[in-house]
């Protein structure tokens, strides 16, 4: 099965995990905000946008 074509690769579909809902997020953005594996992140929100920040202590 061959995936659709998507103008902007940064569109993303929000899926349920368990009782959270999850989306992804693109590997360009990851690289560049230097995002790893099993770091905490908060999640906001702040005049109708989500604001994802690294976490500190």
């Amino acid at each position: 099965m061959s995936r659709r074509k998507i103008k902007n690769k940064n569109i993303r579909k929000v899926f349920k995990s368990g009782s959270s809902y999850a989306l992804t997020i693109p590997l360009e953005i990851v690289k560049k905000l230097k995002i790893r594996k099993g770091q905490k992140l908060v999640v906001d929100e702040k005049g109708g946008k989500i604001i994802i920040e690294d976490w500190k202590e």
